[in-house]
Parts: C-alpha cells; structure tokens; sequence
C-alpha cells in the first residue's frame, strides 16, 4: 500500500471536509465549532473560533453579508442559519481579550494603500510575522467604507474596540496621504498592497496592466498584479464588489500570504486550492431532520443568551459519519475511515516496534457494508484485507491472531471431514452438492436430508463434497493457504466431472463466483426455487412473520436474496426488512474472523443487530443463524422452516460449541459413507479420555479452547511426565503447544480417564 494508494483511499472519506457553512464561507470561519460553543453557553471558546479568523470580529459580526447561509445545509429543509446573530452573539458575551505576540521584526518592508477592511487585514496578518508596515490612507481614519455604515447597525464604539487591535502592531501610519502613483513610494518598499477601495484613484494611474474592464488585473489565486511585487485587493478586485465585507477580509488573507511567499521566495499559487469559497465534498445526511423557523431576535441589538442558544440548535453539525453509524466496528475505535486508513498505513510502515493498529486490522469483519453507504465509496474492508495479507508477508502478524479459526478450517480440509464422491451408481455427475464446514458443523442432518433430497429430484448424477472453501485463510490474509485450499478443492471438483455447484453456504457461493468465475456455481436457494420445495415442507397453518436478515457475503445477489423470499413465502411466511437490509445489510460478527480477533465488537455487531426487530429472524447462513441464537434471539435457519417444519423450540436452540461442531463434521461424514455409500468407517483412534464439566465446557468456548485441545495437554503431560502436582487439592497443571497457542490445563484422575477442571491459553512462548 503505497503512499499514492494511500491518498486515492483517504480521498474517498469526506468526513474532514468542512461544512458547506465554512467552505462558502471566503475566511472559511468554523461555524460549526460556533454553534457548538454557543449550545454550552461557552461564549469565550465560540468568540476564540470567530476571532482566529476574522482580525476584526465586533464589526464583522454587525455587517458581514454571509455567504456563509449559501452553503447551510438546512436550505434544503427550511431556513440557513443566522451566522451573523451567532457570532455577534459570540463577540457581545465575550469577556477576553486575546493576546498579541509579535516575533522578532524582520527586514523587509511593505507598504500597504489603503486603510479599508482589505488593507487592515493585510497589516495585521504581515504585522503578525513581524514585516515593517508602512499605511497609506487618504482620510483621516482608519475603516474606509464602513463609516457609512449607520450607527444602529455599526455602533461606533464597537469600530474603535476592534481597532485597539492595531496600536499592538508597530505600523507606521499616513494619514490624509494620496498615494496617486506607484513610483513615488515603489523603491522604498519590498512588496506593495493596494487596497484604495472602488474609484478612490482611477486605476490606470498606478501604471499596471489592466483587464477589459478597466481595473487593474490581479491574478485570482495569489492577488498579484503584473508587476512581481504589487498585490492589489478589496474593491479594486473585479470579483467583489463594494457590498462585501468579508470579501474584503478574505483577500486581505490571500494578499498577505502571497506576500509573505514572495519574500520566503515560495510559489504564490501552490497548494492554494481551497482558499476563498468553494463547494464542500461533505456529505450530511437529513433524512428525518423537522423544519424549524430561523430563531429572530427580538431587538434589533442581536440575539439573547436564551435566542443564540436556540437558533445554534438548529444547526446540524454538519458531518458524515454515515459508515460509522452504520458499524459497530468502525464507531468502537472513535474515528472514521480516512483516520483509520492512515493508521494502517502507519503501522504497515513499522519495521521495528509494536504494530498497534493490528488489533484494528484484524477486527474488521471484511463485509462491505461501508463502501455502499459511503457517499465516496471507501471500502475499510479492503484496505484491512490488503493490510493483514501484507503483515502475513513481512512475517509481522502475529500467528496467534487468527489460529484458532486456521486450525478449524484445517480440520474440514483434512480427512477428519473433507470427502467427495459421485452420486451411488453414477460414474459422473450432472451437480454436485456443497454444503460447506459450517451447515455440517451446526445443522449435520439438514445436509443429510438435502443431498437425499437433491438425487431424488434431479436427474445426471449429484455428487458431494465436504470441505472447506478456504474463507477463513482469505480472510486471514493467508494467501498461499487459501489458494492451496482452492487448488484442492478444484482438483476434486474436476476429478467429479467439473459439474455445476449447488452451495448450501452464502459464503461458500460468494467465494465460488468470484474466485471461480469460469466454475459454474448456483445457490442452494435458486435452485430450490427453480426446482421446488421437499415435500414435506408443508403450509404454515397458523400464519407468522419473520425478519429476514440477509447474509453480507451475497450483498449484491438480488436473485438470491428474492429466491429467499419466494421460498418463504412458499412455505406460508410472511416478512418484514430490518433497516439494513439486502445491499446494506449488516455483519452477523463472524464474517473477517471478527468473532475470533475482537469478541468485544463482534458482541456489539451482534446485539445490534438483533435488537433491530421484535419479530424472530429468519436467516440463510448457519453462522449467522447461530450467533444470533447464542446471544438469545429467536432465529431459525431456512432449513428449519424446510426440514424441521418451523418447530418453535429450533428458533430458541443454540448452535452447538467448538468442539461439538467439529464433531458434528466427523460424524457426518462417517454417517454418509455408512448410509450413502455402504462403506465401513474406521473408527478414529482415541487419545485420552477426557470429561468436561458444563461449566468448564463454557469457560473453555469463551477461550476458544477444544477438548481435542485439552485431551492433547493431557496425553503430552501424562507421557513425559511434564507436569505439577497442586499441593492443597491434588489437582496436576501441565501446559502444551501444539502450534502457535499454549494451552495450560488442571486437571485429575478420574477412573480410566482424567476430569478437567479448568483450561486457559495464551500467546507467549515459555523457554528453558
């Protein structure tokens, strides 16, 4: 993931784009911060915002003409916001008065022509920097135009506050001094800014190339005029009238960073973009949001305390977010996408260290669900599937990550599960039936009952195969494993005749098609509609409604997702949709091995999306029907409306645990060849016998630890004698690790076995 990569994907995310208020807004005044402030009746916070913009906020505040309420996304549902009430709001309950540090004087000198709201501007940014500032100003006061400004709108007072400002800088000031040509100060200066105000000298007398209107011809970027140290702004500037104050301002800012360049012999236009307004790439939802009239002051002095607060709750808060409000995943680490993406970036980039983001990397559930409702379509899933395959590469992922799930996916690839066989008495096969690990782990007799079900109805042979599609290593980043796995399971399907799949698995289906294209691969659900239902599979006789939750690795299988429908409604369903539902459908928290990497969010995923309906679910994936179950709510799997005739006690079951499932695995695959194909099954050989309490059956789920795992420990520490001996309860602990995990165990004898009473593991290596 290079750098370039790394801006295309930041890109996406326009959560840091300003609001519209700030982007139309010429000085770009955080309103958004203002509204917040004024909400907590933090007046000094909201005036501090105002004030690091505008050099002169008590007048602004009174005439600023608010091209700011352009860019207010309530326009598009009753009234902008009264920008200019808040920030006098801001100004008149504002009891600070901010500091002025003034850097040590440097030697170039600029002159500025012109004391209106532009040239003020451009002395008081220069004056910031420490320039010497010669001012030029054919009245006898400093404001220009806005002493034409009646005094009810602009009281006086409030002209002379904001301009203490100015006897902080070391100006040196001319008062009633025409400046009526360039020459006559030209070489006494390094930079000049002339800021005369509209018709006050006609522009031709300043000797400088003029545009077809007559004015003088100032770059619009940077403000320079055709002569390299001449900057010309304020009503001089074709682009703004008279009638614009914080115009005036904005290109006071422009001129004086342009100026500020010329000396530091930078260019005037680089990275200059997004200065003066522009349109905002944020994206804010409204969906839902009340009109509500814009809050009027009841005096003409502004608003009250009581009327700021209310017009700055209407403000919106401008901000997208709609991903994370979207995902558990993404709302737990407290950021949004193009943080999270600069954070992969960075601990990719660690050669020696911790990588801190892995924990994040490894949490995502991969789903996609961000990428459909991002306005940029950023997908996170990507960027953390790229990243963890790159941590697998450079060795810096930590195997312990994801080996739990790697083991389960090598034990359905091993001979333990993993079986292909044409239909009996077929020499080739017309489909063959792919149930995939986690149907046979959860539901072993629904894929008994289907595969009878399917040689029945279809005609040319349908064979099986039991095994494992490889997910979990794609997921892991595990590239080398997954491709091995797809290699293998390709070379049986061949050795079947390349038939047509039939996968019971969405997951299974969704890989098949994209890492498969040219191997043929159908739903169990089309075909079931295509074909029809069992026979048993009979009319609901007292009609109910479920909540579909749709399987997020078939997002965009609207064939499949109708074929669930039909099927349900065949069966005398009815039907409700979650709020997120077919192609913003959301995660059931084991999809990216999530359910493995962070309990703590895939819980969250989880009770999120079970709380979206009352009504019991009705899901396709087994896991996901099971992990809904495990955390109390009533789900049935499709199969159980079709095999086991909606029973009401299957919805309230839990999916069998670790262990049990991979024994359900074993055991189907032995049923089959005994029941199926007639062959004798060899027992597999025991290692220890080992009884487990419920309770530390539980314990032991929680830790993703297997008895296989615990039957292992005990047969090592019994053979080598590596063990302790608890002194008070007689109790042995001995530890083993088979891979990447130590598997600690206590545990005693128990007549031709031994009882465990308790199991942990960890990740470190224990040396010497």
């Amino acid at each position: 993931m290079d750098q370039k990569v790394l801006r295309q994907r930041e890109a996406k995310c326009v959560q840091e784009s300003p609001p519209g208020c700030t982007a139309r807004c010429p000085v770009h005044v955080d309103v958004r911060g203002m509204a917040k402030a004024v909400r907590k009746e933090d007046y000094t916070a909201g005036f501090a915002l105002f004030h690091r913009m505008i050099p002169f906020p008590g007048i602004i505040s009174r005439i600023c003409d608010q091209p700011c309420r352009q860019g207010c996304k309530r326009n598009e549902i009753d009234e902008p916001i009264f920008i200019r009430a808040l920030e006098q709001a801001c100004v008149d309950n504002n009891s600070t008065i901010p500091n002025v540090l003034l850097p040590p004087a440097k030697k170039q000198k600029v002159a500025i022509v012109g004391a209106g709201l532009s040239g003020l501007t451009v002395a008081v940014e220069l004056g910031r920097k420490g320039y010497q500032l010669v001012i030029f100003e054919a009245t006898d006061r400093l404001g220009g135009s806005i002493w034409g400004i009646p005094a009810e709108q602009l009281p006086r007072e409030v002209i002379h506050a904001d301009f203490f400002i100015l006897g902080k800088f070391p100006f040196t000031l001319h008062y009633t001094t025409r400046i009526v040509a360039l020459h006559s100060i030209y070489d006494d200066f390094d930079a000049i800014y002339l800021g005369t105000g509209a018709g006050q000298i006609p522009a031709a007398d300043f000797g400088l190339a003029l545009d077809e209107d007559g004015r003088i011809e100032v770059d619009a970027v940077s403000l320079a005029t055709s002569d390299s140290k001449v900057f010309a702004g304020g009503s001089l500037r074709r682009a703004y009238g008279d009638s614009s104050p914080i115009a005036s301002v904005a290109d006071g800012k422009i001129a004086a960073i342009s100026i500020d360049r010329l000396f530091q012999k930078a260019s005037l236009t680089a990275n200059r973009e997004n200065e003066g307004p522009f349109d905002t790439l944020l994206y804010t939802n409204i969906k839902g949001i009340e009109p509500e009239p814009m809050v009027l002051p009841a005096h003409s002095g502004g608003y009250t305390r009581e009327e700021a607060g209310r017009e700055a709750n209407r403000c919106l808060l401008c901000e997208c977010l709609e991903c994370v409000k979207a995902c558990e995943y993404l709302a737990h680490y407290r950021g949004y996408p193009k943080r999270y993406v600069r954070e992969v970036y960075n601990n990719l980039s660690i050669v020696m260290g911790i990588h801190h983001a892995n924990k994040m990397i490894n949490s995502c559930s991969l789903c996609g669900l961000c990428e459909e409702i991002c306005p940029g379509n950023l997908n996170m899933g990507e960027v953390c599937q790229q990243a963890r395959q790159m941590m697998v590469e450079k060795g810096k992922m930590p195997p312990s990550a994801h080996d739990f799930a790697l083991r389960d996916m090598r034990f359905s690839s091993s001979e333990k599960f993993a079986l292909t066989r044409h239909q009996p008495g077929y020499a080739a096969s017309e489909l063959v039936f792919y149930p995939g690990c986690q149907l046979a782990a959860s539901s072993p007799q629904y894929v008994q009952q289907m595969y009878k079900f399917l040689c029945e109805r279809l005609d040319g042979g349908v064979g099986l195969m039991l095994g494992c599609c490889g997910a979990p290593a794609s997921w892991a980043g595990q590239e080398g494993l997954f491709e091995e796995t797809m290699q293998s399971l390709e070379n049986n399907w061949r050795v079947l005749g390349s038939p047509r799949i039939i996968a019971g698995c969405p997951t299974c289906y969704s890989l098949f098609n994209q890492h498969l294209p040219d191997r043929p691969a159908e739903s169990l659900w089309t075909l079931l509609e295509r074909i029809g239902l069992p026979e048993p599979a009979r009319l609901q006789d007292t009609p109910q409604t479920l909540a579909i939750h749709d399987s997020c690795t078939t997002r965009y299988d609207t064939a499949l997702q109708g074929s669930v429908r039909t099927l349900l409604g065949q069966l005398g369903y009815s039907w409700e949709e979650l709020p997120f539902n077919r192609e913003q459908t959301n995660c059931c928290g084991y999809g990216g091995l999530m359910l493995y990497a962070n309990k703590e969010v895939a819980h969250k995923v989880i009770d999120r999306r079970i709380k979206e309906s009352e009504l019991d679910y009705l899901a396709y994936c087994a896991m996901c029907r099971d992990n809904f179950a495990g955390q109390g709510k009533r789900t049935y799997h499709l199969l159980d409306l079709i095999w086991g005739n909606g029973q009401e006690e299957l919805a309230a079951q839990t999916g069998p645990g670790y262990s049990e499932r991979q024994d359900n695995r074993a055991k189907l695959k032995q049923t089959l060849l005994r029941e199926v194909w007639g062959e004798e099954v060899e027992a597999m050989p025991a290692t220890v016998k080992v009884t487990v309490p419920q309770a530390v059956l539980a314990v032991m789920e929680e830790r993703q630890i297997l008895v296989e795992d615990v039957a292992k420990v005990i047969e090592h520490a019994e053979g080598t004698g590596s063990k302790l001996r608890h002194g008070e309860n007689g109790h042995y602990i001995a530890y083993f690790q088979p891979a990447s995990v130590t598997y600690w165990v206590e545990y005693s004898p128990q007549g031709d076995g031994f009882v465990v009473h308790n199991a942990y593991c960890h990740r470190l290596e224990i040396t010497g």
